[in-house]
């Protein structure tokens, strides 16, 4: 049965482990993100962003999906999209091939398509989502061969986050995934 809140609302309560999978009630997990993690955009990318480079896009993708639960409707399938590719790379870790490529093409095509419905040169948050969805589709590309493995796919996932144009300095105040227990 699933962990729920006192108004019956679902909750991550279940540890997990540092590939996201979920373990037994009691056993020791690394830290998650709280459910109350609202996180505006350039906190659930700098966030985001930390935890690939720690080698935890699952964990990546449950800011980013904080994000999009909580930002504006309007650029749902910008966080959506995101964080699709995050759980493609999760799955890449897992051995799951076929989810990876999978995720790794949803969320591609999705971030694309938010990106494209913008007006020309107005890339959202510095993203280069052309970049973003590249790499994805080289990852994919690459699934079942010697040239992809979980830590490059990250990596290269990684340097498009982080080498966003116009972003903003540091990260606000409040909880975020590095100030949970």
């Amino acid at each position: 049965m699933r962990d729920r809140d006192e108004a019956g609302r679902p909750r991550n309560a279940r540890p997990r482990d540092e590939y996201g999978r979920p373990l037994p009630h009691g056993a020791q997990g690394v830290p998650r993100v709280p459910d109350d993690y609202a996180p505006d955009a350039e906190e659930a990318l700098a966030d985001a962003a930390r935890l690939l480079a720690d080698g935890r896009p699952f964990h990546a993708h449950e800011v980013l999906e904080a994000r999009w639960k909580t930002g504006p409707g309007g650029e749902r399938e910008l966080w959506q999209g995101l964080a699709q590719i995050c759980v493609g790379l999760t799955h890449l870790q897992r051995g799951n091939l076929s989810g990876a490529a999978a995720l790794l093409s949803r969320g591609s095509a999705r971030a694309l398509a938010y990106g494209r419905s913008l007006p020309p040169g107005a890339p959202p948050y510095g993203l280069d989502l052309d970049g973003v969805a590249g790499a994805a589709g080289r990852i994919v590309r690459g699934i079942g061969t010697q040239e992809t493995d979980a830590g490059t796919a990250i990596g290269e996932i990684l340097g498009h986050l982080a080498r966003r144009q116009g972003a903003s300095g540091p990260r606000a105040a409040g909880r975020g995934p590095s100030d949970a227990p």
